[in-house]
């Protein structure tokens, strides 16, 4: 399980990277009137991973929760394969941003693939949260929640607001 979660610490560290540079200083979505369906695409995103370093910090998915935690991992495929159409409708990305969305796809499958047996070994009953901890990792993993859920709640609002204010900040 190490493994796993420093694929989704190189994950979280990955997509930091990518909003803080590119959505943020690059792009500036949260200023582009295009940008409100890319903003709360990423807004969904973040709270699936907000969900995902939180509770994979300290908790074990066991037993029926395997399903919830499935329908996370399969939900996030399905938002960041929309989140691509949509950047391709709306803008030009930036060659540096494009080969980062790549990156992070290659690492996320790796994350899955080492994370698959894990996921089959708690699928096992009895149905619980089984309390864990991996050191320094846990609360890296723990700051990381809280910094993609304040991202998640920027984009929401952001897009909020290029909604009711025309297009401007």
């Amino acid at each position: 399980m190490n493994l796993v979660i420093r694929l989704l610490v190189l994950q979280g560290c990955l997509g930091a990277w990518d909003t803080l540079w590119y959505h943020e200083w690059g792009q500036r979505l949260a200023w582009r009137p295009t940008a409100k369906t890319e903003l709360r695409l990423h807004a969904s995103r973040d709270v699936i991973y907000a969900v995902l370093f939180g509770s994979l910090a300290w908790l074990e998915w066991r037993g029926a929760w395997i399903w919830g935690l499935t329908a996370f991992l399969l939900a996030e495929i399905v938002i960041t394969l929309l989140d691509f159409v949509e950047e391709d409708r709306v803008r030009r990305l930036p060659a540096g941003e494009r080969i980062m969305h790549a990156l992070m796809g290659i690492v996320y499958g790796a994350f899955l693939a080492y994370f698959f047996p894990e996921l089959q070994q708690w699928s096992s009953p009895p149905t619980r949260f089984q309390l864990t901890s991996y050191g320094s990792w846990s609360w890296m993993m723990t700051l990381m929640a809280c910094g993609v859920l304040a991202s998640g709640l920027r984009d929401i609002w952001a897009s909020h607001t290029l909604s009711n204010a025309g297009g401007g900040h």
